[in-house]
């Protein structure tokens, strides 16, 4: 029994259940590994080798802004943004310009729909009513890409979409077009990249990162009383001192999260549910600051496809929180022990997907490779919420 079967509301499912042993894909894992307070595990070696490989075979299937496109030489595609997400406007992107990706023509033009190759559109606009789907019958061949990266907690209205879109676009490593909230960049594609702005490295002095002399910080900005990571703050602050920013804390120092961040030895990366595949920009900052991620989320496993397994802390790691916050304490003292968190970082960048231009072009990249094919998806909110 990890420390999530203790916290979790009642009736609600326990995080590992959400692991990725639930269904097939590229990114399955058979080894597992979990460090627990008394040592790691023998299995971090075959984990580790397991997540190198698994980061080679992903780096295939996500978006390469510094690789030429080899759609090159298929015909032109016009994807049509039928909302701006949450209603801001944004501006185009050039997509050969920002990531090499060729023969795509975004517009916001709803004339343009009779002429589109395909429609993306924002869940939650449709959601809450603010605009309307495209009409029917849509043109042929046509296709509607359903967007969106919220968990499936915060979405709703799914049951109304059944059979009418085409492909799937979010954070879901089972997507038809796959996007996370950031990812690692072997050391090699990180050269390349930081000359263009696509990458940062994880490099730099290992002495400072040892040597800060703050313990543990949590930004929150949306903050719920019935949310899993509200009482599990509860309980890990009578062990530990806690630094909490955002709205429901101070008012963050440095105007943004990855700075507050470097001054920490831990960030506590707390999901506001917990669901697959949904690692969000909060445990990106933390590797970023160079502070090791505290994650709640999915289970250890999900966070493995992303990242070696020394690099974060997974709450369910620990038969209780006070023995975690035991651990936490002892890497405090112990720089030789918290260098194992650490050394990995030295063979990798961090890459974040800007919202929303690489979201589109990546989009349109897709609809250019699957072009003369068209899917129906025919439940959504199963598949969503699976």
């Amino acid at each position: 029994m990890g420390i999530g079967d203790l916290w979790r509301p009642e009736g609600r499912p326990s995080i590992a259940a959400h692991g990725a042993d639930r269904r097939s894909g590229l990114f399955r894992r058979k080894n597992r590994c979990v460090c627990v307070l008394t040592g790691v595990c023998s299995s971090v070696c075959v984990a580790t080798v397991v997540f190198l490989l698994l980061v080679g075979v992903c780096l295939l299937y996500l978006p390469d802004a510094l690789a030429p496109d080899p759609l090159v030489s298929l015909s032109p595609v016009t994807l049509l943004i039928w909302t701006h997400p949450f209603g801001q406007y944004r501006e185009l992107p050039d997509c050969l310009e920002l990531f090499q990706i060729d023969g795509c023509t975004l517009t916001d033009d709803e004339l343009r729909y009779p002429q589109a190759d395909a429609v993306i559109i924002h869940h939650r606009e449709i959601a809450t009513g603010y605009a309307d789907l495209p009409p029917e019958p849509r043109p042929p061949a046509q296709k509607w890409i359903w967007m969106n990266f919220e968990s499936p907690t915060h979405t709703r209205g799914l049951w109304r979409l059944g059979g009418v879109f085409n492909l799937t676009m979010s954070y879901r490593t089972d997507s038809d077009i796959f996007l996370p909230y950031g990812y690692l960049v072997p050391l090699a594609r990180t050269e390349r990249a930081l000359q263009k702005g696509f990458a940062l490295p994880l490099r730099g002095s290992y002495s400072s990162k040892l040597l800060r002399s703050r313990f543990v910080a949590w930004v929150i900005s949306n903050w719920s009383e019935s949310q899993a990571r509200v009482t599990f703050y509860y309980q890990l602050r009578q062990y530990i001192q806690i630094d909490v920013f955002g709205r429901a804390g101070s008012p963050l120092p440095t105007g943004s999260v990855v700075p507050l961040a470097k001054r920490y030895l831990f960030y506590l990366a707390l999901e506001n549910s917990q669901h697959t595949d949904y690692i969000t920009e909060k445990l990106w900052n933390a590797v970023l600051a160079g502070a090791v991620p505290v994650v709640l989320g999915p289970s250890r496993q999900n966070y493995e496809r992303f990242l070696p397994p020394e690099a974060f802390i997974h709450v369910d790691d620990f038969p209780s929180v006070e023995e975690l916050a035991q651990y936490l304490l002892m890497l405090r003292r112990s720089p030789a022990q918290m260098r194992r968190h650490l050394d990995w970082r030295r063979g990798y960048g961090v890459r974040q997907p800007t919202f929303f231009n690489e979201h589109f072009c990546t989009a349109c990249r897709a609809v250019r490779k699957t072009r003369g094919r068209t899917n129906v998806v025919t439940d959504l909110t199963r598949w969503f919420h699976s």
